[in-house]
This record gives C-alpha cells, structure tokens and sequence, in this order.
C-alpha cells in the first residue's frame, strides 16, 4: 500500500496539528507545509511558545479565568466593581463580555455547564466555589450569563436555588436579545453589551 505522505515525519506533524479543534487533515497538512517554507527559527518560536503556554499559564484562584498569575489582571484590578459578578461557562466567554466595554464588574468562570447526557454535574464545575464566593459578601449581584440552551438554563436554575437565601443579593439573567441555543462566544458585541445592559432578574 503506498503511504500517504512522503514523511512519517510530516504524517506526525499532521496527525498531531490534525487533533486541534477545527483542523481537519488537509488543514493540518497545509499549515505543516508552511512551517516546512519558513525560517527554522520561526518553528522553534511557535513551539517554545506552545510550551510556555502549557507549563506557565494558570488558573486564577478567585475566578477561574486564565492568568500568568496566582490572581488575574480582573480580579486584582481596583477599577473593577467588585459588588457584580457575571458568571460565564468558559474562558472564551470572559473575552467575548470584555469585548462589548459594557461590563466593569468582576466574573466568575464555571468551566462547563451541567449537561447529564455528557456525565457533567455540579460537582464538576465551579459552582461550589462560587457560592462560597457569593456568601464570603461583598457581593451585590450575580450575572447568569450562561448560554441560552436548555443545558445554560439548568445550570442558571441550579445556581439560582444554591444562591436562594443570601441576604441582599440580586440574582439576574441576560436579556433574551440572544437567540435560543446561541453560545455566548458566537454572540456578536452589540446584542451581547446590550444583552447585559438589559438584563432582568432571574425567573422573570
């Protein structure tokens, strides 16, 4: 059988760049075949950065957003209001509220949503910390800006009854200027900043 690349070299490179999300094999070779063009030093670049990213980035120990530090640059910042906390599924949703420049609370990065069909429950995510979070005080509201999908809206009921009881806080949701089943990432900077200008306590 005659094999398919010139290079188990390449064919490595490939199958590894192939395992990216969103890089299918034609991808993965074409992006080999670039690096091939380039200057060495240029490979040696990407790798070392790939390596640090791996080996020195973290988790932020107050919001779970990533950082280069113990404490993110959100969280240590004295300009942020620290009395509104936007609850978000992942990391990429952080991005996507910061984009819109209409949010200036802090946030709080559950790493998923509960989905039993895939085997994720509560236990999995940050909920726990965020309710410890929320009943340290200090906290005024509590942003559900969780996808718009019945497994966003099982968490956003899930946390809204973990959180039912706590003295002075406002629990509230995006406005439903997003559509059903979007994902926050997807969602563009407009319909998200006045999604969140709009937003409307939960349940209502």
């Amino acid at each position: 059988m005659e094999q398919e690349y010139p290079s188990p070299l390449l064919e490595a490179a490939v199958a590894r760049l192939s395992s990216l999300p969103g890089i299918g094999r034609r991808t993965a070779l074409r992006l080999a075949l670039h690096l091939l063009r380039r200057d060495v030093s240029e490979a040696v670049a990407l790798g070392q950065a790939i390596m640090d990213l791996r080996r020195d980035i973290r988790y932020c120990s107050v919001c779970y957003n990533i950082s280069d530090d113990e404490v993110c640059p959100i969280c240590s910042s004295a300009g942020r209001d620290r009395s509104t906390v936007c609850v978000v599924e992942n990391v990429r949703d952080v991005m996507s509220v910061e984009r819109t420049g209409q949010y200036n609370g802090l946030y709080h990065v559950l790493g998923g949503v509960i989905s039993p069909v895939d085997g994720i429950g509560p236990d999995m995510l940050e909920i726990d910390s965020l309710v410890e979070r929320v009943r340290a005080g200090g906290i005024g509201e509590v942003i559900l800006a969780l996808p718009a999908t019945m497994e966003g809206d099982t968490t956003d009921f899930y946390i809204y009854r973990r959180l039912e009881g706590v003295a002075g806080l406002r629990v509230t949701q995006l406005a439903r200027g997003m559509a059903v089943g979007n994902d926050i990432e997807y969602t563009d900077e407009l319909t998200l900043g006045r999604s969140l200008l709009q937003r409307t306590p939960f349940g209502v």
